[in-house]
């Protein structure tokens, strides 16, 4: 018995292709030189989130109909973060 396919898979050798918004630096969110939270475009289109892992915070109160796989994990970016990466998300 196989397993089964899910329809999206992260591309695990996509590179990062460019920042969303501004750093976590100019935003006031971090004291570190390098550190989170930020977004990045990958080059494969797809979006990487760098925040705070939270999943198990929020593990017994998702709502109705949402679920957190074994792989997956629940990250918070604030939201500052992605207010300031609205003008570069595509809108398609």
């Amino acid at each position: 018995m196989g397993t089964a396919q899910r329809p999206w898979e992260a591309d695990f050798d996509a590179g990062f292709a460019r920042r969303l918004g501004r750093s976590p630096q100019e935003l006031g969110l971090t004291s570190a030189t390098e550190s989170c939270p930020d977004i990045w475009e990958l080059d494969n289109g797809d979006f990487a989130f760098i925040g705070r892992e939270a999943t198990d915070a929020y593990d017994e109160r998702l709502p109705a109909g949402v679920s957190v796989a074994q792989d997956e994990r629940i990250v918070i970016v604030p939201r500052s973060t992605l207010l300031a990466a609205k003008r570069d998300i595509p809108d398609a």
